[in-house]
């Protein structure tokens, strides 16, 4: 039990800095920009160029994990992501800012699926899903917690401080996930050369839900703190509310693991897909309050957040010859799904409503449910 415990630790700890490094740049931007001599949009291209090559390099590395061993890609990784926040700390300018946040986006790609994969097989089966429910929390924590504590720290310190801690942090991370997973083996790692079952178009449908699911919750959630804004909020409404929808995100996460060890992956991720439908479809009725819009933002992230760890651990199920591979490439759906999110809800921003845009990602969510039971349905029959 203790050892449970440190191992599910340490992995939210590493998927916590990680994703603190991804999401503390944006309360950064005004003084990285200030000190650039620039306008925050070009700075804001690091957070582009992070998401876009981790998007790249995932399925790679996570093959290559697979293969040679996860805890070792995942030391190596850790170290490079170290580097990488050392180069950002040191950054003369923008171009090395942004090839320092490449470099940074492509070790956090290893960094992921390793965390996921190790985590994964390590879970009893019969609490696989809370287990990665557990470790995703962590993600969800940096951008609840993470990114506003790193702004504290670059107001009072400077903004290099910040990733020359997180490069700190991660060093000694590499030390503590080394102690506590077991060494990379020849014997688990033979079935990692096989054919991964099923074919190459079977997964890629196992993996679109993962897509659209994205897609409806990102293309609301991007553009949120606009929208309200247009609507009338003040920054401090517009402060909880988004505050109620991180709350939600976590309580759904770690809530849903639990779910989807009793009722099945499946079945938890159409619940998921169903609700966030539903969700969308009560929220214009929330608007004339912002504590109830407060509300039903934090019951629609709960909904929505059920689906991530739950397809997790169907994954790792379906595939548990190449978990780190396909926990890659799922992740890669993931930031696929937000990059066809902000395109829609970039859209919808400048031709819509908040109801348009709350409608038309209730539609890509029941899309998404309606894809999800076929594709599962299909693969139950073989």
């Amino acid at each position: 039990m203790a050892h449970s415990v440190a191992r599910l630790t340490v992995a939210w700890c590493t998927l916590f800095v990680v994703g603190t490094d991804l999401f503390v740049v944006s309360p950064l931007l005004p003084q990285i920009a200030a000190q650039y001599d620039l306008p925050p949009a070009p700075v804001g291209l690091s957070v582009t160029a992070f998401s876009v090559t981790y998007m790249i390099c995932a399925p790679l590395l996570g093959h290559i994990a697979d293969r040679l061993g996860r805890r070792l890609m995942l030391s190596c990784c850790l170290g490079g992501f170290a580097v990488a926040n050392l180069l950002t700390a040191a950054s003369p300018n923008l171009g090395w800012l942004l090839a320092a946040r490449i470099v940074a986006g492509a070790m956090t790609a290893g960094v992921s699926p390793s965390i996921y994969a190790l985590v994964g097989e390590s879970a009893p089966a019969a609490r696989r899903a809370s287990w990665m429910a557990m470790a995703v929390s962590g993600l969800l924590c940096s951008l609840s917690f993470g990114a506003p504590l790193g702004a504290l720290i670059g107001a009072a310190l400077g903004w290099p401080r910040v990733f020359e801690l997180l490069a700190g942090l991660s060093l000694l991370l590499i030390i503590a996930n080394r102690r506590i997973w077991p060494t990379d083996t020849a014997t688990a790692m033979m079935g990692a050369g096989a054919p991964l079952p099923p074919a190459g178009a079977a997964l890629a449908l196992r993996l679109l839900p993962t897509v659209v699911w994205a897609t409806g919750l990102y293309g609301m959630y991007i553009y949120l703190g606009a929208w309200l804004s247009r609507l009338g909020f003040s920054t401090e409404a517009i402060a909880q509310v988004i505050a109620c929808y991180g709350i939600g995100a976590i309580v759904g996460t770690l809530g849903g693991g639990r779910v989807a060890d009793r009722v099945g992956a499946r079945a938890a991720t159409s619940a998921s897909l169903i609700g966030l439908f539903a969700a969308f479809m009560l929220l214009p009725l929330t608007l004339r309050s912002g504590l109830l819009l407060g509300l039903g933002l934090g019951a629609a992230s709960a909904v929505a957040q059920v689906f991530f760890p739950a397809q997790q651990a169907g994954l790792v199920s379906d595939f548990p010859a190449r978990r780190a591979t396909v926990l890659a490439w799922n992740n890669s759906s993931l930031f696929l799904g937000i990059a066809l999110g902000s395109l829609v809800g970039g859209q919808t921003i400048a031709h819509g409503s908040w109801e348009t845009s709350l409608l038309i990602c209730a539609t890509i969510a029941l899309v998404g449910w309606l894809i999800n039971r076929r594709v599962t349905r299909r693969l139950a029959l073989g």
